[in-house]
């Protein structure tokens, strides 16, 4: 049987409530990859960000595990937030654009940039964008948990105003109880900073994924994270974040980070999610741009539109990622015909090229990913290093992957709808069981089978009035044989 709840412990910690989801799986994670937590929290004033961070590295005396955190309270100067609060305000009107640019209104989208580029010209030139805090104590310290043993070194940067924390831990010792430790020692080092009474009523989630939260997850909300299976590739993405993230240093190094990436794999794999997650874990605004957005039947459309996107692109000041969904059906076959409607398709590729050839020098806060079904279908020039400097594969779900998605979907389910005294899914789920089932099945599948029963229970409980079991293995097993049908998957 297979774990389908997270595992989480809440403790206090002066008048804020904290809770820890699954720790061991957290620092299990960190052996391999670098562990982000609490990046999108709320804090009290002055304190803006907390990065804390959970990773690995070798020491002479062998392996640690290493925990590291940044309080700032300087503004991050030309955020996404910032810029948004500053052109949209909360009147009626901002409050409209603003929901207009969530439903992802192209139009809408482009009055708020171009308002937003001038308004943080403005911004900047009256040096408001260097609004800080700077914090009081400068000397260097250490703060201690006593009950665990564990010392964390306590020092501030240059600029006074933000003050970091790092402690370390032997692999083979640490425990969750060290994590949280870690966060206790993080909250004190806050609340020195904004006042003993400051966290009081507050609640903060130590988490790898969003599952603390009651809003179902969305395509908009989505983070890598919630990416179930597809290890590899989401470790390449958090690279790619990672790189977006800290231009200092890449410019310190004299690297370029990629400025563009091509998803290529079967339809239901993810991509288009991938990307949105990308975006979300980078901290950009998400453009996607549609077939019908540069396609045009007039001679000479197409390549007005394409050069007017790269030219909205160019003026963006907030990091933006750039979709080209279904890339093949924008782009295909470049140069392999002579009759009009190869040569148009010729043009758009070649527009597309130039205006790909310096994006980044013309604006480093624009990444592109293109997704396609059919690589071969792109030509090779139109996606060389230097334009698409990274090119992933993202294959259907081998079984242990579609172990990871259904655990994972199941997981979101349950933060998101179970409440005291209602269970929507059953204790003893076989995950195992329902992967080998769904041989050859994609996460878009996986995500149907859940979908149709939902359905069925939920139109049980509008017939009955309630009384409804939980959803069980053998219901979801049916759920998987309905969808692949008599021929396999569809």
């Amino acid at each position: 049987m297979s774990e389908t709840r997270p595992r989480g412990e809440s403790f206090e910690y002066a008048g804020a409530i904290v809770e820890l989801v699954d720790a061991p799986t957290v620092l299990a994670a960190a052996r391999v990859n670098p562990v982000e937590l609490l990046r999108r929290a709320d804090w009290p004033s002055p304190v803006q960000r907390v990065d804390l961070t959970v990773a690995s590295a070798d020491r002479p005396d062998g392996p640690v595990h290493t925990f590291s955190a940044a309080i700032s309270t300087a503004e991050e100067p030309l955020s996404k937030e910032r810029i948004r609060k500053l052109v949209l305000g909360t009147d009626p009107i901002g409050l409209l654009l603003a929901k207009r640019i969530e439903a992802g209104d192209p139009i809408a989208t482009r009055i708020v940039d171009n308002i937003g580029a001038a308004a943080a010209a403005a911004y900047k030139k009256l040096g408001l964008d260097r609004a800080t805090t700077p914090v009081t104590q400068r000397e260097p310290g250490t703060l201690a948990d006593a009950v665990v043993g564990l010392q964390a070194e306590l020092t501030y940067d240059e600029t006074g105003t933000v003050v970091r924390l790092h402690a370390e831990v032997p692999r083979d010792d640490v425990t969750p109880a060290h994590l949280q430790a870690f966060v206790g020692l993080t909250l004190q080092a806050v609340i020195e900073l904004a006042g003993p009474e400051s966290l009081t009523g507050r609640k903060y989630a130590v988490s790898r994924e969003a599952v603390a939260s009651k809003v179902p997850a969305t395509t908009q909300t989505v983070t890598l994270d919630m990416v179930g299976g597809l290890a590899d590739v989401v470790a390449e993405l958090r690279e790619i974040a990672v790189s977006f993230r800290h231009p200092e240093a890449m410019a310190r190094w004299g690297a370029r980070r990629p400025q563009g990436l091509l998803m290529y794999g079967p339809p239901g794999t993810g991509k288009t999610m991938l990307s949105r997650a990308l975006a979300n874990e980078i901290g950009a605004d998400f453009r996607e741009i549609r077939t019908p957005e540069i396609l045009d039947k007039w001679l000479g459309g197409s390549e007005r539109n394409i050069k007017q996107i790269f030219r909205d692109a160019r003026r963006y000041r907030v990091p933006t990622l750039m979709l080209f969904d279904e890339f093949d059906s924008i782009i295909s076959y470049a140069g392999s015909g002579g009759d009009a409607a190869s040569q148009a398709i010729n043009a758009v590729a070649g527009i597309f090229k130039q205006e790909m050839n310096d994006l980044i020098e013309a604006n480093p806060n624009v990444i592109v990913v293109a997704t396609t079904n059919f690589p071969h279908r792109v030509d090779d020039s139109l996606i060389r290093s230097g334009r698409f400097d990274v090119k992933i594969s993202v294959p259907k779900p081998d079984e242990a992957s579609r172990t990871e998605i259904f655990r994972k979907m199941i997981h979101g389910l349950i933060a998101a709808h179970e409440a005291p005294g209602f269970r929507m899914f059953a204790e003893d789920l076989d995950l195992t069981a329902l992967a080998a089932a769904s041989h050859g099945m994609t996460g878009a599948d996986i995500k149907e089978i859940l979908r149709r029963v939902q359905l069925s229970k939920a139109m049980q409980d509008a017939r009955t009035g309630g009384q409804v079991a939980p959803i069980t293995t053998d219901e979801l097993l049916a759920s998987v044989r309905e969808l692949q049908g008599p021929t396999g998957p569809r």
